[in-house]
Parts: structure tokens; C-alpha cells; sequence
């Protein structure tokens, strides 16, 4: 662990403070919280409820099913999470939201490498959008679907950021080799495969088995090239762009494998 940073503050603001850490206390995450690599702080949204009935949340304006976070108790809880982190006003806040743009690794490197990130975990129908403007809050979302809370997508959030802290993850090397990484341009992570050579009559491609370190580090391109191309083409496109780009830049003397065009 490195003594002169101080340990990343996350901070959940729920409705449902006992759901945390859950699954973050385990594993690496869990070792890395006691160590205070980071540390983790929930806050109850209706600690900020003025009345006996520690109610958060009213009825849509304009109407319409379901219920809507208040602004005052929304806006009062992120206030107090940012302090938590020592930064009153500036410091990263996010409210999960299937209306969020996507949560990328990208996103996670850059918040791993700030002091701390406040969550809001979203229910009912969303939260007062003026909460959200007034406090400069950004929703993201971890994917196409909608869940009860935003518990749950909070948690898968912290995660990400999590393991890239330093001292988290034992071999960091392996984060230079995974998906999203630079170390793969953007893309997805090649298949795995272990003992024993022969499953079920399935054996590892032959590249593998070749012990040709050159041939299987070839091998391990084109497949993650490949399962790119079919599982996410978008981010096929950007890795393109982006390598068009950095062509751009080298000169015409710059090389083009033609066949990763496709």
C-alpha cells in the first residue's frame, strides 16, 4: 500500500445503508477495505427527512404513477457525502440511472485515480431533477435494464474503480491485459483456457499449445479482435477510429493491417 495517499473515499447514499458493503467486504475488495485502501461510508437518505414519518419522497409533478425523490432531502444527502470526502462542492457525484449515459472503463480508471466518489442510489421514479442540476450530479447507468434501486449497479461501480487502487489487485500487470485496457487498444479480453488439454474431446486452439510465445501472442490478437467485431461492435468502431487517428498522426509512413478492417 502507498503510505502517502490517502485511502479512497466511496460514499453510498441509500435509502438501505445495510446493504453495504455486501458483496464489497469480500475478496480482494474486502481485504483492501480493511486494509483502508479505501474506506466506505452509506448514508441514509431519510436522516435528512424533516418529518416523523422520515419520508423522502412525493408525488410526481404533472402526475403519474410511482414516486419522486424531493430535491431538499436528495440535495442535503449529497452535500453531506462530498463532505465526507473533504471537498464540499467539487467532489465526483453520480446518481445510477437506467437514463444515465453507459459507466465505462474509461470512467473508472479516472475516478480510481481521484480522492473519492459519491453515489446516489436511485428508487421510486428517479430524483428531482434540480437536485441533480443544482449539485452538478451526473446519472450514469451500468446497462439496458431496469432494476428496483440503485444499489445493486452502485456496488458494480465501486467495484470497478476499486480494483484498480493501487495495492488492490496483487499482480497489476493484469490489469494492462484485460478488457477495455490500453494494453488491448479498447478491446475485449481474448478467450481463456487451462488444464486439461483435452475436455470433453475440446482441446485449446493449437497456437496455444505451440509454446511459439510469438504465435500465441499473435493468436491472442486476432481472437480479441474477433470477439470484439461480433460482441460490441461499437466498440470495434471506436478502436478503428481511434487507431485512423493515431495513423493520422504518425505520417503516411504509418501501416494498416488490412485485414482487421473487416
Amino acid at each position: 500500500m502507498d503510505r502517502t495517499r490517502k485511502p479512497f473515499q466511496a460514499v453510498a447514499l441509500t435509502l438501505f445503508p445495510e446493504m453495504f458493503p455486501g458483496p464489497l467486504g469480500y475478496s480482494l475488495l474486502g481485504h483492501a477495505l480493511r486494509a483502508e485502501i479505501w474506506r466506505l461510508k452509506a448514508i441514509d437518505f431519510r436522516d435528512f427527512a424533516s418529518n416523523k414519518h422520515r419520508s423522502v419522497d412525493d408525488t410526481p409533478t404533472g402526475g403519474g404513477p410511482g414516486m419522486v425523490m424531493r430535491p431538499d432531502i436528495a440535495a442535503a444527502a449529497i452535500d453531506a457525502g462530498r463532505r465526507e470526502i473533504g471537498r464540499a462542492e467539487d467532489a465526483p457525484a453520480f446518481c445510477l440511472s437506467p437514463s444515465g449515459r453507459p459507466f465505462t472503463q474509461g470512467l473508472a480508471r479516472r475516478l480510481a485515480d481521484g480522492p473519492g466518489v459519491v453515489l446516489l442510489c436511485g428508487r421510486f421514479e428517479g430524483v428531482d431533477a434540480r437536485a441533480l442540476e443544482a449539485r452538478g450530479v451526473e446519472e450514469i447507468s451500468v446497462g439496458d435494464a431496469v432494476l428496483t434501486g440503485g444499489e445493486i449497479p452502485a456496488m458494480a461501480v465501486l467495484d470497478a474503480v476499486v480494483r484498480l487502487l493501487p495495492g488492490v489487485v496483487g499482480d497489476a500487470a493484469s490489469l494492462a491485459e484485460e478488457s477495455f485496457s490500453d494494453g488491448l487498444g479498447g478491446l475485449l479480453e481474448h478467450p481463456h483456457y487451462t488444464k486439461p488439454a483435452d475436455w470433453e474431446g475440446r482441446s485449446p486452439p493449437e497456437a496455444l499449445l505451440s509454446g511459439d510465445h510469438a504465435r500465441i501472442a499473435a493468436w491472442r490478437r486476432e481472437a480479441s479482435a474477433a470477439r470484439t467485431r461480433e460482441r460490441r461492435p461499437d466498440v470495434w468502431r471506436a478502436h478503428l477510429e481511434r487507431r485512423d487517428g493515431d495513423d493520422a498522426l504518425a505520417g503516411p509512413g504509418a501501416q494498416t493491417d488490412a485485414s482487421e478492417t473487416k
